[in-house]
């Protein structure tokens, strides 16, 4: 069973940036398209981003495409997430999972990683 630490987060000012990072245990991480999802205080979790197997493929949401970018290195099984031109509306609790648009299963979710955006 593969399970998932996420790192990376804090406290950074509209306009900033921060890399988030998402190592996994486990031989078949690399086997699995990976995504980012986040969860604002009183809101459910939302997909962010997902990157395929080889990371040749990548999607995003609306509201992060063009400002966030995903990326995975297979050797360190490890998935990131670089946040530019960071808003107030991006504050949320960060996870790492399974892409949702090819799974119907997760791995156990981590513990998250906080993001907090001041205007």
């Amino acid at each position: 069973q593969v399970h998932v630490v996420e790192s990376g987060g804090g406290l950074v000012q509209a306009g900033g940036s921060l890399r988030l990072s998402c190592a996994a245990s486990g031989r078949t991480f690399s086997s699995y398209d990976m995504g980012w999802f986040r969860q604002a205080p009183g809101k459910e979790r939302e997909f962010v981003a997902s990157i395929s197997r080889s990371g040749l493929m990548r999607y995003y949401a609306g509201s992060v495409k063009g400002r966030f970018t995903i990326s995975r290195d297979n050797a360190k099984n490890t998935v990131y997430l670089q946040m530019n031109s960071l808003k107030p509306e991006d504050t949320a609790d960060y996870y790492c999972n399974k892409d949702p648009r090819v799974y119907r299963d997760y791995l156990p979710w981590g513990q998250g990683t906080q993001v907090t955006v001041s205007s």
